[in-house]
């Protein structure tokens, strides 16, 4: 008898496949962009910078009315620098290794939400969609790797419960 706890198995993602090397580079760099990104949340630049792509998100727009811009931008780096905090605990715990890469993985699905909701994307000089601007739309395009790297650390910290789970 398998009891739900035991069905997911939780791992540190550089130690569920052969290349330590290649998970810790995703995990690290994902770290560097959280620290960096994150800590520019507590500017005027950014915050003002953030604003359109916040403005136009129905997911993320109430937060402007909540808290003002500047207040926005304060709880998306505080969001963003705990996002960091997990991915580096990570590297040291199985469950903030899982945790860590789905709140990465969580924004960028939110980042590329704005692909579709933020004026300007496709870029009307060329054509229009495919053609995309170099801002916003390629900008954000880069999104795309990024969550994928996401992805990858949080299958790998998973991975060797997916067995486990089809066992009951």
């Amino acid at each position: 008898m398998t009891t739900r706890a035991n069905q997911f198995r939780l791992q540190i993602a550089e130690k569920s496949v052969g290349s330590l090397s290649l998970q810790a580079l995703l995990r690290w760099a994902l770290v560097v962009i959280f620290l960096w990104f994150g800590g520019m949340k507590f500017t005027a630049y950014e915050a003002n910078g953030i604003a359109p792509f916040i403005a136009n998100s129905p997911i993320m727009s109430w937060l402007h009315a909540l808290f003002g811009v500047q207040g926005t931008s304060y709880v998306i780096g505080v969001l963003e620098l705990s996002t960091a905090a997990a991915l580096i605990l990570g590297a040291f715990q199985p469950i903030f290794s899982a945790l860590g890469a789905a709140m990465s993985a969580a924004t960028y699905l939110i980042t590329l939400t704005f692909f579709l909701t933020t004026p300007g994307v496709a870029e009307a000089t060329a054509g229009g969609f495919p053609a995309i601007s170099a801002m916003p739309g390629q900008f954000l395009l880069k999104d795309l790797v990024l969550l994928a790297a996401s992805l990858s650390l949080l299958l790998a910290s998973v991975q060797g419960s997916w067995p486990n789970a089809q066992k009951s």
